[in-house]
């Protein structure tokens, strides 16, 4: 008998559980997203130097160059979170394709107004946002329809 209470327990939490740590997964890529944005802004404008900000929807993958030896981060989002759409998209008749989406920061221009759509399985989705007049990412949340 406390093994079937237990099991019915166990059974009745798993899927609150498995919802809150899709949304800490969540939480927590939106925070390294805005980060890798920021320290490529930052590495821009600290060190003088255009960076090309490489975004591949595919793979799910973030990657930034620059001209300056052994400085190459990238971050690849993890199992469960996936690159919806890079915005503004190229072509808004089209669903966001699977591309490979290429920006370039320039130290003392503006930076360009991107965002980064991406989703959990659930579906939860978030945009990061590069504001152009701050050069600073925001985080926006997705509302269904």
């Amino acid at each position: 008998m406390v093994m079937a209470i237990i099991g019915l327990i166990v059974a009745v939490s798993t899927p609150a559980i498995s919802a809150g740590l899709d949304s800490i997964r969540m939480a927590s890529t939106s925070d390294s997203i805005a980060a890798f944005l920021n320290s490529a802004v930052d590495h821009s404008e600290r060190r003088q130097q255009p960076v090309e900000l490489v975004i591949s929807t595919k793979p799910s993958r973030l990657a930034a160059y620059s001209n300056e030896p052994g400085y190459a981060p990238e971050f690849t989002l993890p199992d469960g979170i996936v690159i919806e759409a890079v915005l503004p998209l190229e072509n808004p008749e089209e669903a966001a394709p699977e591309t490979v989406r290429r920006f370039i920061l320039m130290p003392g221009a503006t930076v360009p107004g991107i965002g980064i759509q991406f989703a959990n399985r659930r579906g939860g989705r978030r945009i990061i946002r590069l504001d152009p007049m701050t050069g600073f990412p925001r985080v926006e949340s997705v509302l269904e329809k």
